[in-house]
């Protein structure tokens, strides 16, 4: 990557957060435009969505919403100038660390769900869906800030390389787990079928959601699991010849990465949280060990997620190891000068 476009990224990454800092203050000090009061794990209804379940009445933020929100905003105004100013790898790093946080805060995993369900009519808090596009947004600078670097102007070796054993595992295990685990318990139900779920929990599913929604919940996890399987195959590395224009070109790595990366930490906070959510309630009474067992396969989604992430999370990894740029010429660190084995 250029210079050039290494400082429009952080430069990016600084307008954003001088931005997203003026929003907190401005909420911090009563101001409650954007601002929802509604509950991410309970669905609000129609009414409730339009007022953001009430924003406007409320007076006092908790520190976390109000102000200490407005603390953290400086860290990251402080990271992005550093950025600007004093680019290095301790800024990398930081600035790596500002983007795991911001795409976690951003739930994206959520967001796979809840836009769709908005858009086939579902009464949605788009409040909250702005906040988290917000989030994500940062994140993905913060994230093009830290794994900036310079190109190599250095002609390359053409084709695709050679991809280790254990990276060709952990890619079909992160495409069988959404897949098995999520997508066919899904169909099932879709189709009417109580497979680990009670025949009640089926026809509130029904009454609940569209024959429309509940087939984009089914299809998102099984689009996204074969997409995985491209950072073991050729594929992933080149563009297919019989696609116009890309084909035969080499895939960027960012095209890869990057989209991988936000699934794998927003799929494992996502079944972190859910677990923490199913141990407190366990803890403090609300659930029972019955009521779980009665929907064990949909309790057991928590656990599908943080092992598609986890998947997915060492697969990226494999597939960036394998795919970066090796070239003398540009003095790569040890561990990028060293040959990656196919078995």
């Amino acid at each position: 990557m250029s210079e050039t476009r290494r400082l429009a990224w952080r430069k990016a990454a600084l307008t954003f957060s001088f931005g997203y800092g003026l929003l907190r203050l401005y909420w911090a000090a009563g101001g409650r435009w954007g601002w929802t009061a509604c509950d991410r794990t309970d669905p609000p209804t129609a009414v409730e969505s339009a007022t953001g379940c009430g924003a406007d009445q409320v007076s006092d933020l908790p520190f976390l919403q109000g102000w200490g929100a407005v603390l953290l905003s400086g860290l990251l105004v402080a990271t992005a100038v550093l950025a600007v100013r004093r680019p290095g790898r301790l800024v990398s790093v930081a600035s790596g660390t500002a983007a795991v946080a911001l795409v976690v805060l951003a739930f994206p995993a959520h967001l796979l769900f809840q836009v769709p369900a908005g858009l086939a009519g579902r009464p949605t808090d788009w409040r909250d869906v702005a906040g988290r596009l917000l989030l994500l947004t940062g994140g993905l600078l913060f994230g093009a800030v830290a794994t900036a670097r310079a190109r190599c102007t250095h002609r390359l070796p053409e084709g695709p390389r050679a991809v280790p054993s254990w990276v060709r595992r952990w890619a079909y295990a992160a495409c069988l787990v959404p897949v098995l685990g999520f997508s066919v318990p899904h169909a099932l139900w879709l189709a009417g079928v109580p497979f680990g779920i009670s025949a009640e929990l089926i026809h509130a599913a029904e009454d609940d959601l569209s024959w429309t929604v509940g087939l984009s919940i089914t299809l998102a996890p099984l689009a996204g699991g074969l997409l995985t399987l491209g950072l073991a195959q050729r594929w992933g590395q080149v563009f297919p010849h019989w696609l116009p224009v890309l084909g035969g070109h080499r895939v960027p790595r960012a095209l890869a990465l990057v989209p991988a990366t936000v699934v794998a930490l927003a799929l494992i906070a996502y079944g972190l949280i859910g677990i923490w959510v199913v141990a407190s309630a366990l803890a403090a009474g609300t659930t029972r060990w019955s009521e779980l067992a009665e929907g064990w396969l949909a309790a057991g989604t928590v656990l599908v997620f943080l092992a598609w992430g986890c998947c997915l999370a060492v697969a990226t990894y494999g597939y960036r190891l394998v795919t970066v740029p090796v070239c003398a010429a540009c003095d790569p660190s040890p561990a990028e000068r060293r040959p990656v084995r196919a078995g």
